[in-house]
């Protein structure tokens, strides 16, 4: 909307899933760091005598474990609100608009699995796989399955608002996107735990490492998702809304159309309807 600027505050939407994504990033980036340059590979306490690759919790349940407690929480926590301000602007039409019950009980219960998932982390960083083994390795499956369930009914939103809103091309990228990791990530995530069970240790190694890797991914795709609540139109004064409707009339009248912008409208309805029907996306 010319002559309107968003308020710099309308870029938070966009930067806390950034923000999340690189501190979940950097913390991957420095308990690997520590352990092939750091420890030169070295084969930890916590790690199976076959072992050669670590896990993450490995690492974790060390001296890096203030990090992996500190972070993971940041990321987590900074994450959530991230469900709690898409539900918040959808409901104020900042983004397209849930048009149903079911959109928003899908909306919901994507938030209540994410803040799973994000329970799910916190506890097993500070109950490590040493000390708490059996809790450690049930919040991983919390943590894992609550953000896949979450983004399963991401997507099944999605594809609902898909629907009505056919040209809103972010929708159906966001939702491609959020598909794609619902398939990796399960399928990674199952081959990882039979790989554990069939104490192929390494291979179940690269496996986590790659799920979390890929996790990342999956947080700044809800960036693209906030793309149009800084559109400018939505902090447009009343007073300069009404001044470029009455702009918009008086251009009309101007250009051959007495009764308007409804009239101009009509004229290229009619126009577009002899040419063919619009495109439909999604």
């Amino acid at each position: 909307m010319a002559g309107v600027r968003a308020p710099w505050w309308a870029t938070i939407y966009v930067l806390v899933p950034i923000f999340s994504g690189f501190v979940w990033l950097g913390m991957l980036l420095g308990m690997l760091l520590w352990w092939a340059v750091g420890k030169h590979k070295a084969h930890l306490s916590p790690m199976e005598p076959s072992q050669h690759i670590s896990y993450i919790s490995d690492i974790g349940a060390l001296e890096l474990q203030p990090l992996f407690i500190s972070m993971g929480t940041v990321t987590v926590v900074s994450f959530t609100s991230v469900f709690v301000t898409e539900r918040w602007l959808r409901h104020r039409g900042t983004i397209a608009r849930n048009t149903s019950s079911f959109q928003k009980l899908l909306s919901v219960l994507a938030t209540l699995f994410a803040i799973a998932g994000m329970i799910g982390l916190i506890i097993l960083t500070c109950r490590n796989n040493v000390d708490y083994s059996n809790v450690h390795d049930a919040c991983l499956v919390v943590f894992i399955a609550g953000y896949i369930i979450s983004a399963i009914f991401v997507c099944w939103e999605y594809q609902r608002l898909g629907f009505h809103y056919r040209d809103h091309r972010i929708l159906r990228v966001s939702f491609w996107l959020k598909l794609a990791f619902i398939v990796v990530e399960l399928s990674l995530a199952i081959a990882f735990a039979v790989l554990g069970k069939q104490d192929r240790y390494n291979a179940a190694a690269v496996c986590e490492w790659i799920v979390a890797f890929i996790y990342t991914f999956y947080v700044w795709s809800y960036a693209i998702d906030f793309i149009p609540a800084v559109r400018t139109e939505h902090y447009a004064s009343k007073e300069t809304v009404v001044a470029m409707a009455e702009s918009s009339k008086t251009a009309s009248r101007m250009g051959g159309y007495p009764d308007g912008v409804g009239q101009e409208e009509a004229a290229l309805g009619a126009t577009d309807g002899i040419r063919g029907q619009q495109p439909r996306y999604f």
